[in-house]
């Protein structure tokens, strides 16, 4: 079986745009094919197979991109239907899917599409959203946008009390491959917040110190496998009793690509993202990858930590 491509779903916006440089900078780095892809939305199947011919406008518009003509193998792919429904189906096709935090329609304010959650949400593979670079914080060249940050980095949001070994595979593996160094955020509450029964005499017949000495030796349990496997990769960790949106969000300044697990919950009207991926997707201001759980755990009965990567 060849490489899986990395997928990138665009519509001629600016945001798009974005998405589709940092895809195809992503393809370029693992050697994979590119695969674009524009979901017309009131199209026929035959219009969306016309399309692909260079009969969509959208497309059409992107196939003399210089950047493109670098790689080896670029896709151009339309398809018929929503795209909050196509676009996550797309992620079992796929290593890597990406998008722009917002498309065309919806509102200004908008911080991020209903596309992007909906991809972050389901898709099988990480997603990857990319920002506008108008967000608070961001530094922006003469162009007009983001200005790389001066090291490289590549932070990862962990629930020290968790394994998310999906979340520290990709981590490890984005800042091997940028050769960039890796800060490891985790936060946690205290006092803690309405303990398991069976965890609150051990909680609090403990100091603060004590309990994040505890989280940080799992902490370091979790990343050692990935650190003999990436001995390249400097590692960084920050375990702090802060919230960790709050921290990962202060983090996005100055790094490449923030990293959270996905850790959906699951309600009656469908998976939804917990809530520290979706506040960061809101506010980071780089790149921010939502690496899906093994499958073993989202077959599970849902739920996630809040304490870090969630």
């Amino acid at each position: 079986m060849g490489t899986l491509p990395v997928i990138v779903g665009v519509d001629g916006s600016p945001d798009s745009e974005r998405a589709l440089r940092w895809a195809a900078d992503a393809a370029r780095a693992r050697s994979a094919p590119l695969r674009i892809v524009h979901v017309w939305p009131y199209a026929t199947a035959e219009r969306a197979a016309a399309g692909e011919q260079g009969g969509d406008p959208v497309l059409a518009g992107l196939r003399d991109r210089p950047f493109l003509a670098e790689l080896p193998d670029v896709e151009f792919r339309g398809l018929s239907g929503l795209a909050d429904t196509q676009l996550p189906a797309l992620g079992a096709e796929g290593q890597l899917l990406v998008l722009g935090s917002r498309g065309r329609g919806g509102f200004a304010s908008l911080l991020l599409g209903s596309n992007g959650l909906a991809c972050a949400a389901r898709s099988a593979c990480p997603v990857v959203v990319v920002p506008r670079p108008d967000r608070a914080g961001t530094e922006r060249g003469p162009d007009g946008e983001a200005v790389p940050p001066a090291v490289r980095q590549v932070t990862l949001g962990v629930d020290a009390s968790t394994d998310e070994p999906a979340a520290l595979d990709f981590a490890f593996a984005e800042a091997a491959r940028r050769g960039a160094r890796l800060r490891v955020v985790s936060g946690y509450s205290w006092p803690m917040l309405l303990p398991p029964a069976f965890e609150y005499a051990a909680v609090y017949e403990s100091t603060q110190p004590e309990y994040q000495d505890a989280l940080g030796l799992r902490l370091v349990d979790a990343l050692a496998p990935h650190r003999v496997r990436h001995p390249g990769v400097e590692v960084l960790v920050q375990l702090r009793a802060e919230d960790a949106a709050g921290q990962l969000v202060a983090a996005s300044t100055g790094s490449d690509l923030v990293v959270v697990a996905r850790h959906r919950r699951r309600l009656p009207v469908g998976p939804r993202l917990g809530s520290v991926a979706h506040a960061v997707l809101l506010h980071a201001v780089c790149p921010v990858a939502v690496v899906p759980e093994t499958p073993a755990e989202d077959g599970g009965g849902g739920g996630g930590s809040e304490g870090g990567g969630s």
